[in-house]
C-alpha cells in the first residue's frame, strides 16, 4: 500500500487513458489528480504544490511531455516523473530520461508495472531527504575530519589513515571521535551509510565525478 497521502498526476490526453490510471492507482490507496494536457497541469505546479508522482505522456497537443519535464526543472518543482510513451516515441522517452525523469512505460504496460514504476517514484522522496540530511551533517567536518572519513568508508585502519595523512594514530582516534559525534553515529557502519548516503565513495569520489554510475532507469513494456 502507498504511504498515507501519496499523489499521482496523470496527464494525458485521452480520457480512457486517464480515467483507467485513475482507477488503478486509486484503487490501491493514491490520491489522483487528472488532467487533459501538459498546460492543465502546468497550471497546477506552482511551489505550493504536494509532492507526488507525475505520469506524463510524452505526446500531446499543445505543450508536450518534453516540455513539462523542461518546466517542472525551471520552477524548481522535484517531483518525480515517470514518462508514459508509445513506441514511436522511444527517443524522446530517452531524452527525458537524461533530463531526470525516473522511469519510462511503453505502452501496452500492465497495470503491476505501473504500480511499481509510482511506488519506485514516490520512494525517491525519502532516498533524498534522506542524502540531504547526510550532507547537512558532512558539512559540519572540518577538513582533516572529512580526510579520516574517506580512509574509513574506504576500509583503511587507523595506522595506516595516520600513515596516509601524516599524523599520529592518535590523532586519527580524535578526529574519527570527532567525526562520530558530528555525524550523531554510533558505530562505524552508522558512520559508512552517513557518508554514503551524502555522496563520499570509499575511493573519494564526489557524486558524478569519475566513480559515479550511471543514471538508473529502465524503458519497461508490458511482456
Amino acid at each position: 500500500m502507498p504511504p498515507e497521502a501519496s499523489i499521482c498526476y496523470v496527464i494525458d490526453d485521452e480520457a480512457a487513458v486517464r480515467r483507467s490510471l485513475a482507477m488503478l492507482l486509486g484503487s490501491v490507496g493514491y490520491a489522483v489528480e487528472t488532467f487533459a494536457g501538459g498546460d492543465a497541469f502546468l497550471e497546477r505546479a506552482h511551489h505550493d504544490l504536494p509532492f507526488g508522482c507525475v505520469l506524463l505522456d510524452v505526446r500531446m497537443p499543445g505543450t508536450d511531455g518534453v516540455a513539462v519535464q523542461q518546466e517542472l526543472v525551471a520552477r524548481g518543482l522535484r517531483h518525480p516523473v515517470v514518462v508514459i510513451t508509445a513506441h514511436g516515441d522511444v527517443p524522446l522517452a530517452v531524452r527525458m530520461m537524461k533530463a531526470g525523469a525516473c522511469d519510462v512505460l511503453q505502452k501496452p504496460f500492465s497495470g503491476d508495472i505501473l504500480l511499481r514504476a509510482a511506488a519506485a517514484a514516490l520512494a525517491l522522496r525519502d532516498e533524498a531527504e534522506e542524502a540531504q540530511a547526510a550532507k547537512q551533517r558532512l558539512a559540519a567536518l572540518s577538513p582533516r575530519e572529512a580526510e579520516v572519513l574517506r580512509g574509513l568508508v574506504s576500509g583503511r585502519q587507523n595506522k595506516i589513515i595516520a600513515l596516509d595523512l601524516g599524523i599520529s594514530p592518535r590523532t586519527v582516534e580524535i578526529h574519527r571521535a570527532n567525526l562520530m559525534a558530528k555525524l550523531r553515529a554510533r558505530s562505524l557502519s552508522e558512520v559508512v551509510c552517513v557518508a554514503l548516503a551524502g555522496g563520499i565513495r570509499p575511493n573519494g569520489g564526489a557524486p558524478g565525478g569519475p566513480d559515479a554510475g550511471p543514471p538508473g532507469g529502465y524503458i519497461h513494456g508490458s511482456r
